[in-house]
């Protein structure tokens, strides 16, 4: 996702976005390895202000445009329409790579006219969760790279990302980590039990900040596919140490938050072409490609090509669907007819193209897009089409 303005008439890649080299870096190795091995944890805490009700069965969730402008237009909070279930502040952005120091603050009025005071936004944050809903301070994005190397990062971490949450009354956390930010160690293969320093700290960090704040916290994670389904090809550097060592660097974190997460919204855009569960590659532009990436989530994989190290299916509850808002937002943007029949095959078992999911979901939790900004930018089309499926 994108953190910086761009200039006018060239708007830019959502944060989410950015992350195109990576994609494209391990589709190359890719093509020369072939094949991988791979794999199958407080002090008192202040409880967080305002909780708000659980989001509907079926939700809407969005990035916010908070501490930047990229050429989308800056929203207020309060203006960001009733169609959004769960907010996500984008974004929290560390001191230094390795700080852990996390550190939120609203978009300067040079680059955001009509920004609004502090005063305004905290009122904001109180009444969205009066209406319901739910605010999260999103971290990392295109240009926050995060890499918890010590246990003295993971503290600083877990520490400034609770004084975002108390500062605003937030309901909690989403993790939006892209770039290098995660990466396998060599030999690190199981993601059942990492072993890489990054991966073990982000895991105890979050832990640490789910018993700080207890059930009411909401996590959320929005990794690319990179990181997620690729790891049923590839996982970490490989039997060789020539592969891509971030390749499905989130599914140990993802795995042992599990019971904790609140809900898993992978980014289904800016992607290199994915190797589904037929066997077959997708790529981005159409239906079948959220259907095919959507049921890894919902069936669960072997990693690496590995049938005894499978990635277990999460509950439908638990996932939702990333999508770009507009075409200006991400590549991979899909007409909202294309929505519609992914929506349709994977919670209804009708409309499915070339790809036949493992089963079918009603409960599938509903869309993500980025962005709320892109989203107003392009006329509301994509909460719109959202409001009219599920009602």
């Amino acid at each position: 996702m994108n953190r910086r303005i761009l200039p006018s008439r060239t708007p830019r890649l959502s944060p989410r976005g950015r992350s195109r080299s990576a994609a494209a870096a391990l589709v190359a190795v890719c093509a020369l390895v072939g094949t991988a091995v791979a794999p199958q944890a407080a002090a008192d805490p202040p409880p967080v202000a305002s909780r708000a009700a659980e989001p509907p069965g079926h939700a809407l969730v969005g990035y916010l445009h908070t501490s930047f402008a990229n050429g989308s237009g800056y929203t207020r909070l309060a203006d960001v329409p009733d169609s959004w279930d769960i907010i996500d502040l984008a974004f929290g952005e560390p001191t230094s790579v390795t700080s852990g120091d996390i550190r939120f603050s609203l978009c300067p009025p040079v680059e955001c006219p009509g920004v609004e005071s502090e005063a305004e936004f905290k009122a904001a944050v109180k009444a969205k969760q009066q209406a319901g809903k739910k605010v999260l301070i999103s971290i990392g994005g295109q240009n926050g790279q995060v890499r918890l190397t010590t246990p003295e990062a993971r503290d600083t971490f877990v520490e400034s990302v609770s004084s975002i949450i108390d500062t605003y009354g937030l309901d909690g956390l989403d993790i939006d980590f892209e770039g290098h930010s995660l990466s396998l160690d060599d030999g690190d293969t199981d993601f059942a039990d990492p072993t890489t320093p990054v991966i073990v700290h982000l895991i105890s960090a979050l832990h640490t900040l789910k018993e700080r704040y207890g059930d009411g916290f909401t996590l959320t994670m929005a990794p690319e596919t990179f990181f997620v389904q690729l790891g049923h090809q590839f996982y970490g550097s490989g039997p060789w140490g020539s592969q891509d060592p971030r390749a499905g660097a989130y599914l140990p974190v993802i795995h042992a938050l599990r019971d904790d997460l609140t809900l898993l919204h992978v980014q289904d855009y800016n992607s290199g072409p994915i190797l589904g569960l037929d066997g077959q590659y997708h790529a981005m532009g159409g239906a079948d490609f959220h259907v095919a990436m959507t049921d890894m989530l919902l069936t669960g994989f072997p990693v690496a090509g590995d049938p005894d190290k499978t990635f277990p299916a999460l509950r439908p509850d638990q996932v939702a669907i990333g999508m770009p808002a507009t075409p200006q937002a991400g590549n991979g943007h899909v007409p909202p007819a294309e929505v519609e029949k992914a929506l349709d095959c994977l919670t209804r078992g009708s409309a499915c193209g070339t790809y036949t999911p493992h089963g079918t979901w009603p409960e599938l939790r509903g869309l993500m897009a980025w962005s709320i900004n892109w989203d107003r930018y392009g006329g509301d089309e994509f909460a719109g089409t959202f409001d009219r499926y599920f009602g």
